[in-house]
C-alpha cells in the first residue's frame, strides 16, 4: 500500500527553490565553456561533457536542497556501450541522471525539454535524442534513426522503459522501445535503479524532502540469446527485478505490461 506523502515544509520548499536557482546559475556559467569545447573539438568532446561536466553542474545542487547523493556500483567497471534503463517517477531523476556521468552515454528525453533554449542548444549539439512520446509512430522513427548513429559511434543510450514519471504503481508498465533498441544495437541492458527519488519528491515540481538518493548501477543483462517473439517474457523478467528492488510484495505485482512501443 502506498504511504501517504508528508507535506513538505516551507523551509524545505525554500531550499528546493534555491537548489533550482543554483542549477540554472551553474548551467548558465558552464554553457560558454561547453560551447567552446564543442566548437574547438568539432563535437568530439560531447562524451567528455556528459561524463565530466554534467556531474559538476548537478552535484552541487543536492546539498543546497538538503539531499545526499550516492552512486552504488554493483559492477566494475561500468560496461559500455550499453542500453541503460532507469525507473522514472520523480523530477529528481533529471539531476540524478546528470550526476551519474555514465560513459559515452546519450539520453532519450521528451520533446518538451527543447522549449528551454539552453537545453535545446546543448542537447542538440551533444547528440541527445528528443522524442514526441504522445506520437508513438514518430517516436519510433526517431529511435530507429538514433540506432544507426549510436551503433556507428559505439555510444551508449539511457531510456526510461516506463516512458513517463506519471504511471500506475511504484514501478509502471514497461514499454518495448528500450528493449527493441537493445536488440537492434546488440548491446547489453544495464539496469539502473533510483532509490529515494520517488519517496522524497513525487510531484511535478522539484520540491523535495531532505534525505538520501541512491543510484544503483547493476550488472549488465546479456541479451545475445533473446528473440523478438520472446520479448514480452524478457521485459517482464527485467521489470520483476525493479519490483524486487522497490520492495513491492509478490502478491502486489499485478500491474499489466504495456507493449505498443
Amino acid at each position: 500500500m502506498k504511504k501517504k506523502a508528508k507535506n513538505i515544509s516551507l523551509f524545505q520548499k525554500i531550499r528546493s527553490l534555491a537548489g533550482i536557482l543554483v542549477f540554472f546559475l551553474i548551467l548558465l556559467l558552464m554553457t560558454p565553456v561547453i560551447l567552446f569545447l564543442l566548437i574547438i573539438s568539432l563535437g568530439k568532446l560531447s562524451s567528455f561533457i556528459v561524463e565530466k561536466i554534467a556531474p559538476l553542474i548537478a552535484k552541487p545542487v543536492f546539498p543546497v536542497m538538503g539531499l545526499k547523493f550516492r552512486e552504488v556500483r554493483h559492477v566494475e567497471p561500468i560496461p559500455y556501450p550499453a542500453v541503460f534503463i532507469i525507473n522514472h517517477s520523480s523530477t529528481l531523476d533529471i539531476l540524478t541522471i546528470l550526476a551519474l556521468g555514465l560513459p559515452r552515454v546519450r539520453f532519450v528525453a521528451k520533446w518538451q525539454f527543447q522549449y528551454n533554449p539552453i537545453f535545446l542548444i546543448l542537447g542538440r549539439l551533444t547528440g541527445q535524442v528528443f522524442i514526441r512520446r504522445e506520437k508513438s509512430d514518430r517516436a519510433i522513427q526517431t529511435l530507429k534513426r538514433a540506432v544507426a548513429r549510436l551503433k556507428r559511434d559505439q555510444l551508449s543510450v539511457m531510456l526510461a522503459p516506463e516512458g513517463s514519471r506519471k504511471h500506475p504503481g511504484v514501478i509502471g508498465p514497461f514499454k518495448k522501445g528500450p528493449f527493441r533498441m537493445a536488440l537492434d544495437l546488440g548491446y547489453p541492458i544495464v539496469p539502473v535503479y533510483f532509490e529515494g527519488n520517488r519517496e522524497l519528491s513525487e510531484g511535478g515540481l522539484l520540491f523535495t524532502h531532505q534525505g538520501e538518493l541512491k543510484a544503483h548501477v547493476h550488472p549488465p543483462i546479456d541479451i545475445s540469446d533473446w528473440a523478438l517473439e520472446d520479448l514480452d517474457k524478457h521485459i517482464a523478467s527485467v521489470r520483476a527485478l525493479y519490483l524486487e528492488w522497490a520492495g513491492v510484495p509478490v502478491d502486489a505485482q499485478s500491474v499489466p505490461q504495456e507493449s505498443p512501443s
